[in-house]
């Protein structure tokens, strides 16, 4: 069976290397005839070393067999670019199924190529919404779901919100491959990442800051009410902010890139281990990542998330994550409330098999397809 693996952005790598260490386990434990051939494609949505190249290192992820080279660009011209790319590679190997992750452009892309070739299409992360389609990841979102044939989803709330869009069957609760990364990889951080030290950092005495969603980086009035908001924050409580491409691009396009202070530190994207120890050390964390949410959650750190909305609303339980949007003055007021707070949490699984799942139910799908699925 012969799988392609799209990917383009640093939580689908990071998804991605789950799977494809699962698929390696079956592999080890299955005749020939039935082993997985996994073919890696990166779009090259996410072109910066450490928002791309470093994690492949980090998470021990072979590299792709195909690297288009997309790089950013406007909605619109992206998903396309990435859609006539992916096509051609994708009539090239034509693979068993098409397996796409999270929310981007490249998710989009990757099934509507696979779907007009009629290739069977796996979304790892289905059924999340927000409920707020004037964001393009909530379109990337429903669209790609309802394109797909084996719907992966992390949590009791996304079945429910696929059952309502009509989406059943090839529906599975299989957990979520994020958290299986983030324990793992946490331990090795706790013993071999130098972040903290190098930063001059105690665990708990810092706010962390991230920021990349277009909502929050497009119009420079959002964006200037949160530097502000991050500016006023960092007088009383030092504030560490990794800058994602786009949102030191707008920054400076507005004329609004701070100083690095000691109250506001500025940093160039750090590596996957470095920032889940960031993340796990922290006092509050202040980001508009969906990702950074639930991992502030895992880690038992109060967050303040910079939208209006979250796809991931079990994280408001208890009302440790708030949600500010991008007003200052609701921003500094969420993270004083944070800061005050004792957060609960969850405590995570680490039996949790969700890679493991997952490439059970592509065995069973392609068995049950006779060993070869549909071809164009």
């Amino acid at each position: 069976m012969k799988l392609v693996t799209i990917v383009g952005a640093r939580p689908q790598f990071v998804k991605a290397a789950m799977l494809s260490r699962a698929i390696e386990a079956h592999n080890h434990s299955v005749a020939s005839r039935e082993k997985i051939i996994e073919v890696l494609v990166h779009t090259g949505q996410h072109y910066d070393y450490e928002m791309s190249s470093s994690f492949f290192h980090t998470l021990e992820l072979r590299a792709p067999e195909y690297e288009l080279g997309v790089g950013s660009g406007a909605q619109g011209w992206q998903t396309g670019e990435i859609l006539k790319r992916a096509e051609e590679v994708l009539v090239k190997e034509a693979p068993d199924m098409v397996v796409v992750y999270g929310d981007t452009n490249s998710t989009l892309a990757g099934a509507l190529a696979a779907a007009k070739l009629h290739l069977p299409v796996a979304h790892v992360e289905a059924g999340l919404r927000s409920f707020n389609r004037s964001m393009p990841e909530e379109l990337n979102r429903v669209l790609t779901d309802h394109l797909s044939d084996l719907l992966f989803v992390p949590t009791a709330t996304a079945v429910t919100n696929l059952e309502r869009e009509g989406i059943t069957k090839g529906v599975f609760l299989a957990g979520d491959v994020m958290l299986e990364a983030a324990l793992e990889h946490l331990h090795r951080a706790q013993t071999k990442s130098s972040i903290l030290r190098d930063l001059g950092l105690q665990p708990g005495g810092y706010a962390l800051a991230t920021v990349h969603r277009p909502s929050n980086t497009d119009l420079k009035e959002p964006l200037e009410q949160i530097v502000q908001a991050f500016t006023e924050i960092s007088k009383t409580c030092p504030v560490i902010w990794p800058m994602h491409p786009r949102a030191r691009k707008a920054l400076e396009s507005f004329s609004l890139l701070p100083e690095s202070t000691n109250g506001l530190k500025t940093l160039p994207p750090v590596a996957y281990e470095d920032m889940l120890l960031l993340e796990a050390s922290a006092r509050v964390i202040l980001t508009d990542s969906g990702g950074v949410q639930k991992e502030a959650r895992w880690f038992n750190v109060p967050c303040v998330t910079l939208r209006e909305e979250t796809e991931w609303i079990e994280t408001l339980e208890d009302g440790w994550n708030r949600l500010a949007g991008s007003d200052r003055q609701k921003i500094t007021e969420a993270f004083h409330s944070a800061i005050g707070s004792r957060c609960i949490g969850v405590q995570p699984s680490e039996s949790q098999r969700a890679a493991e799942t997952m490439v059970r139910h592509i065995v069973a799908f392609g068995q049950n397809s006779g060993g070869c699925l549909p071809r164009p």
